[in-house]
């Protein structure tokens, strides 16, 4: 398949994803040279987890990182930028030596050469990261890197929608009716700031209020307060990649 319509293809998989309950890992399998992949969520130490892997291998190196607290997926989530390492074994020791010592010394290690990650993220709230290995030392090409990042924004607002399921947060359980109309107008007109701030859906702003109260701990209403009054800005540092 050509490199263009395997992309279009992967990128229409991802937008549907949450919807068919498809891998979010492997869009990024099929149109990349790399070995597999994981999708993670670090907003939290409570929320740390894979949403997605595509392979043993790939779910082991998210674990190797959580339990370490370093490695290509912490750097991707803390900076908003791609983490491209191709070689691994001769680069990674001086930049995360917990993390590179546990790959060599791990049954994975041999499968491992090269690793990428790229942070998922929608405006102001940061997710988490998918992390890419490949079993070669090939660096990923620019337009490669391209094809990452956009996969990699398409898969943030997947991961959302799958955290949220997960945890039996839908419209029902955050749904502001029982605290009043007052709250009622409040979450509609926060929802309709978020939409005007980032150009997208009101399913998609809504989406979202609940993502980060989630991801704070606060209720929806709270969320909301906080955006009519202008103490959140969903837009701030969206441009940061």
């Amino acid at each position: 398949m050509p490199e263009q319509t395997a992309f279009r293809k992967a990128k229409s998989d991802l937008l549907y994803a949450h919807e068919r309950n498809t891998s979010l890992a492997a869009p990024f399998v099929d149109v990349l040279p790399i070995g597999g992949a994981a999708l993670s969520v670090l907003v939290g130490a409570s929320a740390q987890a894979t949403i997605c892997s595509s392979d043993p291998t790939a779910a082991r190196l998210d674990e190797l990182q959580f339990d370490l607290g370093e490695g290509p997926c912490w750097d991707a989530a803390s900076t908003r930028r791609p983490v491209l390492h191709p070689r691994l074994r001769a680069t990674g020791t001086t930049v995360w030596p917990l993390f590179t010592r546990a790959v060599h010394d791990d049954p994975i290690g041999g499968r491992v050469e090269a690793i990428f990650a790229f942070p998922l993220y929608v405006g102001s709230l940061d997710i988490g990261a998918v992390d890419l290995y490949s079993s070669s030392t090939r660096p990923l090409e620019s337009r490669q890197v391209d094809f990452a990042t956009e996969l990699a924004s398409l898969a943030s607002w997947q991961v959302l929608r799958r955290l949220l399921a997960d945890q039996g947060i839908d419209d029902a359980a955050t749904d502001p009716e029982r605290d009043g109309a007052h709250n009622r107008r409040e979450v509609h007109q926060a929802t309709g700031m978020v939409l005007a701030q980032l150009g997208i859906s009101a399913e998609d702003a809504a989406l979202l209020l609940r993502a980060h109260a989630f991801a704070s701990g606060r209720t929806v209403a709270e969320i909301a307060n906080d955006i009519v009054e202008r103490r959140l800005d969903f837009a701030a540092d969206g441009d940061r990649l």
